[in-house]
């Protein structure tokens, strides 16, 4: 940012004048609207996400207003913005958003404005995508408060400062812009999301269900019945100790990145400095994550496949295969087959500090349904690694376009 003449670094050609400071309330106005004769239903309920764009609430989060009380929300008509006045995750004063799509209605906590004529109101939510700069305008305004609720008036809102282009064709390129690039943003979310609906549902239909010896879906030419093993035939517990430090890297297992280095995952050290009392554990062998969170209810099972080595919790139950192709283990604990077994084991309504009570023994007594031909257990492996491919170059692409949309809106403002 140039502070001398209030110029972006970055901007499109045939725009050369300095920004201008204003006060928001130069800009916006409040309006106050509200459904008291019924014209929205609760179809007609927007909501602010985590996403840039206002959503029917009932769709995206699948919630429903009651008919009573939407007769007191606020209008919002297709370019007002809103302000949420509540934390969201991430967001603790709230999030300020344009109404980029139909007229609609929003909770009567939510401020809503109307925009001066002479501006697209487009660029308003453009300023405000910015972290850094919704953060530097709210925190002056907002008090928090003994609820977690944020205290600011509809007046009181519009009482901080932007910088913005006074020019409307240069606003014009600029919203038109951002709603591109978000726009393709939105499309690699859904393939992405497309990818993992469908793996898992491959997932389901390529591994029989409890009780069953056949899958649903399995490749040309196996045609065997799966059996049953315990686990303790197929592998065997790890408790070699890091006690000659080979490793000093920590480990976590994450339900979603697998077994990832502490300090990456959590963002500082949690395991003592200390890891010589550590699992030493090697690439390739695996690790049972006995702690349940939301989704998880019976714990992760994961291989260690970013580092040659690291360092592990003794809570942890870790093994190496023996008779069993890895790859396919692998898939396999991505399904819930495995759950059945371990709810059957582990103490009833026992969890330590968010473990559950199940000992080694106890685990490594657990049945799996496999199939009998190595090469039926490679296919499937080889198959389901080469869609975790898939996935992770759609994801690179979809960090890389919001990397890239971060930046630019750090650079094309003020």
């Amino acid at each position: 940012m140039d502070k001398n003449n209030n110029k972006p670094k970055l901007r499109f050609p045939g725009f050369t004048e300095p920004w201008e400071q204003c006060k928001l309330s130069e800009l916006l106005f409040p309006a106050d609207e509200r459904n008291n004769a019924g014209r929205y239903t609760q179809n007609d309920v927007l909501a602010a996400s985590l996403g840039t764009e206002l959503v029917k609430k009932h769709i995206f989060f699948g919630l429903r207003s009651t008919e009573e009380s939407v007769k007191n929300y606020r209008v919002v008509n297709s370019g007002d913005v809103i302000y949420t006045k509540s934390p969201i995750k991430g967001y603790p004063n709230g999030i300020i958003r344009t109404n980029k799509g139909l007229d609609g209605i929003v909770p009567s906590l939510y401020c809503v404005y109307h925009s001066i004529s002479s501006i697209n109101s487009g660029i308003i939510q453009s300023y405000f995508e910015d972290n850094s700069r919704l953060d530097a305008y709210l925190y002056p305004l907002v008090n928090i408060g003994a609820r977690n609720n944020v205290n600011i008036t509809d007046i009181g809102f519009l009482e901080g400062t932007i910088c913005i282009s006074q020019d409307i064709d240069e606003q014009n390129k600029i919203v038109t812009f951002f709603n591109h690039l978000t726009n393709l943003i939105t499309l690699h979310q859904r393939k992405l999301k497309h990818l993992k609906d469908k793996k898992k549902g491959l997932l389901q239909k390529m591994f029989p269900k409890n009780g069953e010896s056949f899958p649903e879906l399995r490749f040309p030419g196996f045609t065997d019945a799966w059996e049953q093993r315990k686990l303790g035939e197929i592998a065997e517990r790890i408790i070699r100790k890091n006690t000659e430090l080979k490793s000093t890297l920590p480990l976590t297992i994450s339900a979603q990145y697998g077994l990832v280095d502490q300090i990456t995952f959590f963002n500082k050290r949690v395991a003592s400095r200390d890891v010589s009392g550590y699992y030493l554990l090697k690439k390739g062998e695996f690790a049972y994550n006995k702690s349940y969170s939301e989704g998880y209810p019976w714990g992760t099972i994961k291989r260690l496949e970013r580092y040659e080595n690291g360092a592990l919790s003794t809570l942890y139950i870790c093994f190496k295969l023996l008779d069993v192709n890895s790859d396919f283990l692998v898939s396999y604990y991505e399904t819930d087959n495995w759950h059945k077994e371990i709810a059957q084991r582990a103490a009833e309504g026992a969890r330590n500090h968010g473990l559950l009570n199940i000992s080694a023994d106890d685990f490594f007594d657990t049945k799996l349904t496999i199939p009998k031909s190595k090469e039926e257990q490679s296919a499937i492996g080889c198959f389901f690694q080469e869609f975790d491919n898939l996935i992770t170059l759609h994801q690179r692409k979809l960090d890389h376009l919001q990397q890239q949309k971060k930046a630019l809106l750090q650079q094309m403002f003020v």
